[in-house]
């Protein structure tokens, strides 16, 4: 199975394929060596390792027993799997509407018990209200080539949002001040939005913190991420969903979160900021 070689999928299937030929090395075996010990013809090993065929789950559990590597095996098939689900188009997903695309992260907000979001230019989906949604959306009907609904989608944003009251699940959200300063809709908009926020850090399952623009620091985030529990990692772009899963990734991830969050403000001087920017909204 291959994949279109304009997808950034490819070059991950590729990375994927280096690390194969590593175990291969590591023991110094030949593709020829190898392909005997597996059964497989010479060429399977050569796809394999420049990325032009993708391997399955059996593939790699036989590759790493031919090359002493059996605990490689859980890492190589998330890393495998990552590759597949890597990019979902967002495309495909709104061909009609974009509730279907509000509607899908439900069963995992369902089964996720540890939030950790970043965010560092807009206000998570979680805590939208239903004004900021509706002057964010129009503009991806557009974008996306898809059936403008408006309403049912803004409905089904909020929905989602009922995984907040569920006890059982924590929620723990670094933002960057200028999430709080991005001004999507008008004055009133962007102040009901804030006031939500304030409302939010009640909730005894809610921690957020904020990164004040000035703060001194050695590294930003490029981009905003999601991390589920210690099972997967959730990036958006313009055109797509990138999804992480091999477990070193998502390690890494949880370590640039505990690096963030150690900037940010909580509690008192958290609220005291959200209040200061509303009081600049005039």
């Amino acid at each position: 199975m291959t994949t279109s070689p304009n997808s950034a999928a490819k070059k991950a299937q590729e990375a994927l394929g280096l690390r194969l030929r590593s175990l291969r090395l590591d023991v110094g075996l030949t593709a020829r060596e190898l392909a005997s010990a597996t059964g497989w013809h010479f060429t399977r090993i050569s796809k394999i390792e420049n990325g032009v065929q993708r391997p399955t789950d059996a593939d790699i559990r036989t590759w790493c027993a031919a090359c002493a590597a059996d605990g490689e095996v859980g890492d190589l098939i998330a890393q495998m799997r990552s590759i597949e689900s890597m990019y979902m188009e967002f495309r495909h997903r709104t061909r009609t509407g974009m509730k279907q695309l509000m509607r899908s992260p439900v069963p995992l907000y369902e089964r996720t018990a540890q939030f950790r979001i970043y965010e560092h230019n807009v206000i998570p989906g979680l805590f939208q209200t239903a004004g900021y949604i509706r002057a964010m959306l129009p503009f991806w009907f557009t974008f996306l080539g898809v059936r403008n609904d408006l309403d049912e989608s803004v409905a089904a944003r909020l929905e989602r949002q009922s995984v907040l009251y569920d006890g059982a699940k924590t929620f723990s959200v670094v933002l960057e001040e200028a999430c709080l300063r991005t001004p999507l809709g008008d004055t009133d908009t962007l102040r009901g939005q804030l006031d939500r926020l304030l409302s939010i850090m009640s909730l005894p399952n809610v921690s957020l913190g904020i990164i004040p623009s000035m703060t001194v620091r050695d590294v930003i985030g490029s981009a905003g991420f999601w991390i589920f529990d210690d099972t997967l990692v959730k990036l958006e772009t313009p055109t797509a969903s990138i999804e992480v899963a091999q477990p070193h990734e998502i390690d890494l991830y949880a370590t640039m979160f505990d690096h963030l969050r150690s900037w940010a403000v909580y509690g008192r001087d958290a609220r005291g900021l959200i209040i200061r920017v509303q009081g600049e909204l005039g």
